[in-house]
């Protein structure tokens, strides 16, 4: 498991106060990068001459709301490993409890043809 701490800015925030629903999906997709940082790889992953790997599905469930000045922390974990996909799950939590969680599917392509290939 892979942790990221993360404060709620204001600009975060919808008029109620809470977090903007899709501000979820951009802090996971933050947390999704240090990930890949930190594993100091030789190839850039970013910018890849062989490669790219889309997002190909997502979804999120919220269950407490985050607000303005909550200082939060995202697991990032790797729950399904396949040959040419993997899935990775966050949990954004308040004090060690959960109050979103999130589901990416990312899929290995071949930049020329776009077709499916090995990780």
């Amino acid at each position: 498991m892979f942790t990221v701490n993360r404060r709620i800015n204001f600009f975060d925030c919808d008029p109620a106060g809470i977090i903007f629903f899709s501000r979820v999906f951009e802090f996971c997709h933050s947390a999704y990068e240090k990930l890949i940082e930190s594993f100091e790889l030789d190839a850039d992953y970013w910018d890849n001459a062989i490669y790219v790997v889309p997002i190909v599905h997502t979804e999120c469930d919220y269950y407490k709301p985050l607000k303005y000045g909550d200082e939060i922390s995202i697991e990032v974990s790797v729950s399904q490993l396949k040959t040419s996909s993997f899935e990775l799950t966050y949990k954004l939590k308040l004090n060690e409890e959960v109050c979103a969680s999130v589901k990416t599917v990312h899929v290995f392509v071949s930049r020329e043809d776009w077709n499916k290939m090995e990780i």
